[in-house]
């Protein structure tokens, strides 16, 4: 026969059932909260391993230090124009010499050979030149000649015909002698046309190949002073005046041609050449001001040259010395200052730390009140030097904050200070 179903008491009444669940959540978030901890995440560092810094509003002096090399406003480089054996040295580094001084002497048997010979067959090409250009002024000598002649005998003919003419009438000549005469005129009467015309076109010939001519006796000539030059070129002499900072040379060692081996500094001053950070790149102009020390005294000098490329992080600035350059400067010495790159502004100042390195000026950590805590806050800054860094929101005057490194920070929201 039927008999009731009899339901278990935990599904008897829904309170019940509601309050399994809430038990069953509580013990979850506790096992969490036991086992996971919070959210936030924290280290323990000690006190007097981290710098603070305080916030502060004051002026913000806009400038970056420099460190520059002393180097010469010009250089002139020496390059071996001819290879050769080194023969004889006639300076040393450090010499003061002039415009044209013979500085070396090399010697080259094969580029002797072979500049004779070249000098040989230019000087029978000019002799060649030279010799076509007196055979066109001797064909024009003797077309002269030639018109002249044929001028002459007209007019010793015509004089000859008129005497015949006249003997012929009075029976006192043969006719066939006065005929033979003026056959005589007439020939050449007809050939003087003839004879100017070929003069005139060898005369215009000669006239167009007179300049070609001439000019390549010029070239040729310039050819053979250039190829004796050559020869020359085996005495290395000074471009300019100035010391000659570098000399790289021994007796007997043989150098080739365009290997260079010595510089000249002209005596044109100097100038500081310094690499700038990157991150300036855009605010380094030409005409900005910086300032160096040399024992007591400060020195200006101007921006004269921005080189754009940056190589390892930096990039090249050329200062000049405005006013008196200081004495007893040397190529090669490094000097110290600074490079203003804008006039000094009220600002929310920050001191410079190496915390920069690793947050970018993106994040710092800020004490709290009790200074046993710093947590860690976004931020925005502008302008930076050496010293300085200039707040531009999320820290307020008055505050504190690490500016230690932060070398295995980066993954933390907030540091407990033990002191």
């Amino acid at each position: 026969m039927d008999r009731p179903i009899r339901l278990p008491w935990w599904r008897r009444k829904i309170w019940v059932q509601g309050g399994i669940a809430a038990v069953v959540a509580v013990l979850v978030i506790a096992t969490g909260v036991l086992f996971l901890g919070t959210p936030e995440r924290s280290l323990r560092v000690a006190a007097t391993s981290v710098t603070i810094g305080s916030v502060v509003q004051g002026p913000f002096h806009d400038f970056i230090p420099l460190r520059g090399k002393v180097v010469p406003m010009n250089t002139v480089y020496l390059d071996a124009l001819e290879g050769g054996r080194v023969d004889r040295i006639l300076t040393q580094a450090g010499d003061m010499v002039g415009e044209g001084q013979p500085l070396v002497e090399l010697s080259n048997t094969e580029l002797e050979l072979d500049v004779l010979d070249r000098e040989g067959r230019l000087v029978e090409s000019i002799t060649q030149l030279q010799t076509y250009e007196t055979q066109l002024e001797q064909n024009r000598v003797a077309n002269q000649k030639a018109l002249a002649l044929i001028d002459y005998e007209v007019v010793r003919l015509k004089r000859s015909a008129e005497r015949r003419i006249i003997l012929a009438s009075a029976d006192a000549e043969p006719v066939e002698v006065k005929d033979q005469v003026q056959d005589e005129l007439n020939y050449d009467l007809s050939v003087r046309p003839m004879q100017d015309e070929s003069n005139r076109k060898q005369e215009e010939l000669r006239a167009q190949q007179l300049p070609q001519i001439h000019s390549q006796i010029v070239k040729l000539q310039q050819d053979l002073k250039i190829t004796h030059g050559k020869l020359d070129n085996l005495t290395v002499r000074a471009p300019v005046a100035g010391r000659l900072t570098a000399m790289d040379l021994k007796v007997g060692e043989n150098r080739n041609r365009g290997e260079r081996f010595g510089e000249i500094t002209p005596e044109t001053g100097f100038k500081l050449a310094a690499e700038v950070d990157e991150y300036y790149l855009g605010r380094v102009q030409n005409g900005q001001i910086a300032d160096i020390e040399m024992g007591d005294k400060t020195y200006t000098l101007k921006v004269s040259r921005v080189y754009p490329k940056v190589t390892n992080g930096t990039f090249t600035v050329d200062f000049a010395f405005q006013g008196a350059t200081p004495a007893g400067l040397l190529p090669g010495q490094a000097l110290q200052g600074k490079l203003a790159l804008g006039t000094d502004r009220t600002a929310i100042i920050l001191p410079a730390g190496a915390f920069l390195d690793r947050s970018g000026g993106d994040w710092i950590f800020v004490l709290a009140k009790d200074g046993r805590s710093a947590l860690r806050r976004t931020i925005k800054i502008g302008r930076r030097n050496t010293e300085q860094v200039e707040v531009l929101s999320g820290l307020a005057v008055g505050e504190q904050a690490i500016i230690s490194d932060y070398t295995g920070l980066e993954r933390v929201d907030r540091l407990d200070l033990k002191q």
